[in-house]
């Protein structure tokens, strides 16, 4: 089924909600579902032929199996991505920056707080 419900989910769920509206309402409620079950097969049918009439005779033409997001695999698509035989970007030259002097270790006491930049944060 759908959203993680099991025949044995929905089960449970209608002998809990028959119990909860009892057999006085449970045929109105019935009713109403039925209808609703009914109101939303028409529109899912409406909503097929309006495609059908909007896309006309391009829809039969659609793969739909190429389009299913089920294909798509992360890792393949990366990994056709790394491999992609684009030329090799340029190696970045490093130049080193020699320090002449050593840092110095400084330390704080509570009388003189590091430096804060309020700006910073």
């Amino acid at each position: 089924m759908f959203f993680g419900l099991t025949i044995e989910k929905v089960m449970v769920i209608g002998v809990i909600a028959a119990l909860i509206i009892g057999p006085e309402r449970l045929p109105r409620y019935a009713e109403a579902l039925a209808q609703f079950t009914r109101r939303t097969r028409e529109w899912v049918q409406g909503a097929r032929t309006r495609v059908k009439d909007e896309m006309g005779e391009d829809l039969d033409d659609v793969d739909w199996r190429k389009l299913d997001p089920r294909q798509y695999d992360p890792r393949r698509i990366i990994r056709e991505a790394l491999l992609d035989d684009a030329p090799p970007a340029p190696a970045p030259t490093k130049t080193a920056v020699r320090r002449t002097t050593p840092l110095a270790r400084r330390t704080f006491t509570a009388d003189a707080p590091p430096p804060f930049d309020a700006e910073a944060t």
